[in-house]
């Protein structure tokens, strides 16, 4: 009897859970036995690791295996536990010795010539391994994972590439040496390399709204008829963001290693721009399966989710992102696992005002029935359009006679001072605020106050709408670089969210108003 334990880890959302794969051989019939809830491809890995072994004159002991991956309460999923097997039943075996196993965690599928394939979620697997104090054994498939994994971890940290098992056995047994990793040097891809908002002419409220956007993480809505821009302006909003901070680029990088996407250095901390089709389902979206993996509103984390033709999606689709764009994270629950990705991301849309596309048009083009329109917006609901905190319409435009807007490189140096001030008071982005940092940071004058009421009667807001109209006057005052939300202040961001209810006039209609007392905006938050 023999038992030989080398360690590898799970995947369990963005989390990396610690395995100890225990491998007994005993005596008896032949057989092999994988134990600990194992999915599919992991009850596969016994023939996997069997050819190889056997294959390559490595070695196979003639009693009963027992492969136990604990804990055992955990899902295993996957061929990254195929090294590990290997290597334990080798160790159990006697043809390595079981104290090179020690300090090491080992990651790779097995392809049945011995060579090694790269696994899925490796990044975070490699980051929890590394925090742990643990070498790391990954395929040459996973290398650029291992070196942004090598750039956040302590000092001393080794993580080794291999390109089959043959390798990793020389390595093990001190007759050669596995190549070492050297730590990747993060790099944001130049802005210029992308689409740029001088190229847009003419629209100056939507840019404006871009930049407010851009400078505040907030949820926006461009309504207009067909080719006016605004799938144009979205795609430009990445280039106006500041870059990732190296704690956001190590959720996102994870996110992305889980969802099997790829993870490089030259866009380790630019953020994520994600734009599904239409047709996407609710799991797509916000993420599911078995095991869960993560939807698009958590491959946009910290980065921009677009919906175009928003009303064409399902509306139960898009009713199951209320939460994540609420809370910043989504909970998959299944009967046996819970998993958690982030989802703090800024969802940008753009929509038709009308099945047609030419509701309101000068030129009469509409052939919508009033009954065809209301049943078109209906599809929104009001509980997505209350998260949503900038509403503008994008018009035709002469392009003739229109002069460009400014270009990217100016509009995010803007942004960057305007975000800069707010991470330096809060933080945070200006949108992600709760109800206690509203208090203390976004504090409005009497006149603003007064106008908030007005405001409030008027368009009959919600408390978050409220909370959220603040948020954005408070973005506008730090692009201006004012301390104190005033009533100018407020005044634009009423004006870029008054499109939703009432029309582009109903600004001037409240701000002509009468005086109101002026209540706590917060009180019912």
């Amino acid at each position: 009897m023999s038992l030989a334990i080398v360690h590898s880890r799970a995947a369990l959302g963005v989390a990396a859970p610690r395995v100890s794969v225990e491998v007994h051989v005993g005596g008896g019939l032949p057989a092999l036995s994988i134990i600990g809830l194992p999915a599919a491809a992991v009850r596969e890995s016994g023939d996997r690791v069997r050819a190889v072994l056997q294959g390559r004159n490595l070695g196979w002991p003639a009693g009963r295996i027992i492969v136990h991956l604990g804990p055992a309460e955990l899902p295993k999923h996957g061929g990254r536990f195929d090294l590990a097997i290997a290597l334990g039943i080798l160790a159990a075996i006697g043809e390595l010795p079981r104290p090179c196993l020690a300090g090491v965690e080992f990651f790779g599928e097995l392809a049945l010539d011995g060579r090694l394939r790269p696994v899925t979620g490796a990044f975070p697997a490699v980051m929890a391994a590394l925090a742990a104090g643990q070498h790391v054994v990954l395929p040459e498939g996973n290398v650029p994972e291992g070196r942004l994994a090598l750039a956040a971890a302590p000092a001393g940290s080794t993580v080794y590439a291999a390109d089959d098992i043959r390798s990793v056995l020389a390595h093990l047994k001190g007759r050669a040496t596995l190549a070492t990793l050297a730590p990747a040097d993060p790099r944001v891809a130049d802005v210029a390399d992308g689409p740029d908002l001088a190229d847009v002419r003419g629209h100056v409220m939507p840019c404006r709204a871009l930049e407010i956007a851009a400078a505040g993480g907030h949820n926006l809505l461009f309504t207009g008829p067909p080719g006016t821009g605004k799938s144009m302006l979205a795609q430009r909003l990445p280039a106006l963001l500041p870059p990732l901070s190296r704690a956001s680029a190590l959720e996102v990088a994870a996110v992305h290693s889980v969802a099997g996407l790829p993870v490089s250095a030259e866009r380790f901390l630019c953020r994520p721009f994600r734009a599904p089709h239409h047709t996407a389902s609710a799991v797509a979206l916000v993420g599911g399966g078995s095991p869960p993996r993560p939807g698009e509103v958590s491959l946009a984390h910290e980065g921009v989710l677009f919906l175009d033709e928003l009303p064409e999606y399902p509306r139960r689709v898009l009713e199951v992102l209320r939460e994540p764009l609420e809370n910043g994270a989504i909970t998959i629950v299944r009967a046996a696992r819970r998993a958690q990705f982030p989802a703090r991301c800024q969802l940008i849309a753009a929509m038709n005002p009308c099945p047609c596309g030419y509701h309101g048009d000068p030129t009469g083009r509409c052939r919508c029935t009033p009954d065809q329109v209301d049943r078109y917006r209906a599809r929104l609901s009001g509980p997505l359009l209350d998260r949503i905190d900038l509403h503008v319409e994008v018009a035709r435009v002469n392009l003739a006679h229109a002069p460009p807007a400014a270009s990217s490189a100016e509009v995010a140096a803007r942004v960057a001072t305007a975000r800069a001030r707010q991470v330096e008071r809060q933080g945070r982005a200006n949108a992600w605020l709760d109800v206690s940092g509203l208090r203390r940071h976004a504090r409005a004058d009497d006149d603003a106050l007064r106008l908030l009421a007005r405001a409030t009667e008027w368009f009959r807001l919600s408390g978050r709408a409220q909370a959220r109209l603040l948020k954005v006057a408070r973005t506008i005052a730090d692009l201006a670089a004012d301390g104190r939300v005033t009533h100018t202040h407020l005044g634009e961001a009423l004006a870029l969210r008054a499109v939703e209810t009432v029309g582009g006039t109903a600004g001037a209609r409240v701000l002509n108003s009468p005086a109101a007392t002026a209540p706590d905006p917060l009180a019912d938050e």
